[in-house]
């Protein structure tokens, strides 16, 4: 069917009008409501109190998330809300990774607040429409999009029945459908999600840009937590915005000289340093796939072991030589010279409905290769990257997926499970066309594939009950934590990294604190005292990105000459130093780091209250599965004996005639040991009770002592 008769087919539900207005430093000072229950769409303002204690972004959704919803809320109640928003610094075209996003929502995997960072145009070009956030509350009765016209103020809701749901097709449709031109397109953007969300928990949303080079719609996804699969439940099919002649100085920004002499001295650093570093601009993020192996990092079949012989066949310099188009300026905003985000063109399907088909995969980034290859004992770069573009297409985040799938591989391979519990699936390590095939049945909603697709946490359940699996083994080898599935780490060796991943707020995801390096590698934090101030600064740091609307990997992936003789270079103070200039020049703020950590602080500690509003949030909800801190079976710790031998002698226990078992029990008794003391340690710098709650005088200290807060812990204290 053509573009025009989908046009054509199109149902107006509500249409609102708006003037354009105009951005002050950074914020349009408004967001925009919809509420497709009810099909109204209202204006609300934001407030000087909402900058200061929530800044933007990830801030502003929380804020609002808190106050759509209650402590009975569901994922799947009319009252959750999906919130997208950028930032202060969103938009800027002059400094590298400023196009994020932030979504918000209550996830169906954890049950409490999710918020997941994304690239792509959608955040800009929403806030240059005026709008500061996007707020949809409500359910539909039919499938639905979303319009903003941000050239004419124009907000509609459109019952659309024929297009696409998968996303590289629905974004191609309506990328075609709302551009005037072929040159129009790039002023389009989409959100989708897929398929694959309408029936599993995993579901995730692709964010569209239009690559006029490559005459296609690319996707980048807000992949963790399922908040695709919230967006499918309320039946919104896509949002759309449309916003045209993007200029460099549309944030109208306090002192913009600022801002371009800060990017033009970014942008220099990785012309020359990239190629020498980390091969951004010819890989992406995967750079670092035999890296990890290299230093026993990498997750091999559900993070048994760290690394695999068969690991060089799908190293980066695989998928430069063989696969992802070189010589392409692949960023995803304006002006971002990182250029990581890398796509694989004309390649062709092997399996599924576009079977045949030349696409072009957005990927591999390094979780996509290390969770869909390695950990399911797949080393086969095209298979990685038709499960790549599957899990995209069909809205499926790759992480949990990847997961999820690899537990039940094991879960089969030792007899946990048969072919008569996964309908004939041979479900063991290294078999890409199950694999495959499962991404299959979750598109169509049927099969074993909807069974993984309610994730780790659910499925370890649900072997206990209709299997009578044994219910303290599946916690041990389950990689899951507050229902989120682990992202792709092996955290064994590093015990600030099991706390990075354990004391998270959403669940164990790397985006708020990677220490392994540091704690690992370099022993650079020796005692509970130094892992707990990491794991107080790194993620407050991190949180930082996502209330602006800054990319991270500007931060680290590239390095300025000279960081390993400042006093802290794992901080690369340099380029802490340009964020704080850039958001200064944006905002005429003039912040310290101390600054910066204080207002992560506000929003990380809100966050944490929220989650123990909705039921978790506490010390019980920290505990982690075993194998993020040690080896659970026989084969684990003899494949790493000699290291783990030379442990337990350090630690005075004897090892001679002891078995394996016995050693293992020793060593598991050491590091659960060490987990609580860096539990205490950290609570303790954060401000938190022994039970995980902030006290109520440091929610004072830094000003976040509002009544529904302390209302909430109060009792807790």
């Amino acid at each position: 069917m053509d573009i025009k008769k989908m046009r054509e087919s199109h149902k107006l539900l509500a249409e609102y009008k708006y003037e354009l207005g105009k951005i002050e430093r950074g914020y349009a000072n408004r967001t925009l409501y919809v509420n497709i229950s009810d099909n109204t769409i209202s204006s609300k303002p934001v407030t000087e109190t909402m900058k200061e204690k929530f800044v933007g972004g990830k801030g502003f959704g929380l804020w609002y998330l808190w106050n759509a919803t209650s402590p009975s809320t569901k994922w799947d109640s009319p009252e959750n809300e999906i919130v997208i928003a950028g930032g202060p610094a969103c938009g800027i075209t002059q400094y590298a990774g400023t196009g994020k996003s932030l979504v918000c929502s209550i996830s169906p995997l954890t049950g409490i607040p999710i918020d997941s960072n994304v690239g792509g145009y959608f955040g800009p070009l929403l806030k240059f429409a005026g709008w500061d956030a996007l707020e949809v509350q409500g359910k539909a009765d039919n499938d639905i999009i979303v319009y903003i016209d941000g050239n004419k103020g124009v907000v509609t809701i459109e019952e659309a029945p024929l297009e696409a749901v998968d996303g590289h097709i629905l974004g191609e449709q309506l990328t075609e459908m709302y551009a005037d031109n072929e040159d129009d397109k790039r002023n389009v953007a989409v959100v989708t999600a897929g398929t694959g969300a309408e029936h599993t928990r995993m579901g995730l949303l692709n964010f569209s840009f239009y690559d006029p080079r490559r005459k296609t719609t690319r996707l980048k996804q807000a992949g963790r937590g399922g908040i695709g699969t919230v967006f499918r439940n309320k039946k919104i099919k896509a949002l759309v915005v449309k916003f045209s002649n993007v200029k460099g100085n549309l944030n109208n920004a306090y002192d913009q000289s600022i801002i371009n002499k800060t990017g033009i001295k970014y942008h220099k650093e990785i012309h020359d340093l990239d190629h020498l570093q980390n091969n951004m601009r010819k890989i992406g993020t995967a750079n670092i796939i035999e890296v990890m192996d290299e230093y026993d990092l990498l997750p091999v079949m559900n993070f048994q072991y760290g690394s695999h012989p068969d690991t060089e066949k799908i190293k980066s310099t695989v998928f430069i030589e063989k696969y992802i188009t070189q010589g392409v300026q692949d960023g995803c905003w304006y002006g971002c010279s990182m250029a990581c985000a890398k796509a694989a063109d004309n390649f062709t399907l092997k399996t599924g409905p576009y079977k045949g088909q030349k696409v072009t995969v957005d990927g591999p980034e390094y979780e996509n290769a290390a969770g869909l290859g390695s950990n399911c004992g797949i080393f086969d770069p095209a298979a990685i990257l038709e499960l790549n573009f599957y899990c995209d297409t069909y809205g499926i985040d790759t992480i949990s997926f990847g997961t999820a799938t690899a537990f039940a591989m094991e879960c089969y391979g030792r007899a946990i499970i048969n072919k008569e519990a996964t309908g004939g699936l041979e479900l063991n390590f290294g078999n890409f066309e199950t694999a495959v095939e499962l991404l299959h049945q979750m598109s169509r909603g049927e099969g074993f594939g909807t069974v993984i697709g309610q994730g780790v946490h659910r499925m370890k359940k649900m072997f206990v009950e209709k299997y009578g699996a044994d219910a303290d083994f599946l916690f041990d080898i389950g990689m899951e934590q507050k229902g989120l599935e682990y992202s792709e780490y092996v955290s064994k060796e590093s015990l600030a990294q099991q706390g990075g991943y354990g004391f998270t707020n959403k669940g164990p995801q790397h985006d708020e604190a990677w220490l392994i390096f540091m704690d690992m590698v370099n022993n650079q934090l020796p005692t509970f005292e130094d892992k707990a101030e990491a794991l107080h600064y790194f993620p407050m740091f991190r949180t930082w990105f996502g209330l602006y609307g800054f990319c991270k990997l500007p931060w680290n992936d590239i390095v300025p000459e000279g960081n390993q003789y400042t006093d802290e270079p794992a901080k690369v103070p340099e380029h802490v130093q340009n964020y704080l200039d850039v958001a200064y020049g944006v905002t005429g703020k003039r912040l310290k780091v101390s600054d910066m950590i204080r207002e992560s602080e506000r929003v990380y500690n809100f966050q944490k209250i929220f989650n123990i509003r909705m039921g978790k949030g506490l010390r019980k909800d920290d505990k982690a599965p075993y194998r993020s801190m040690g080896p659970v079976t026989k084969e684990e710790y003899e494949s790493r004996q000699e290291r783990y031998d030379k442990q337990l002698k350090e630690i005075g226990y004897h090892i001679e005639g002891k078995t394996t078992e016995e050693k293992i029990a020793q060593l598991r008794k050491y590091r659960e040991d060490q987990y609580e003391q860096l539990m205490d340690a950290v609570y303790k710098r954060r401000g938190w009770n022994s039970k995980g709650v902030p006290k109520i005088e440091y929610l004072k200290e830094i000003k976040m002592d509002l009544p529904e807060l302390i209302e909430v812990v109060k009792d807790l204290q």
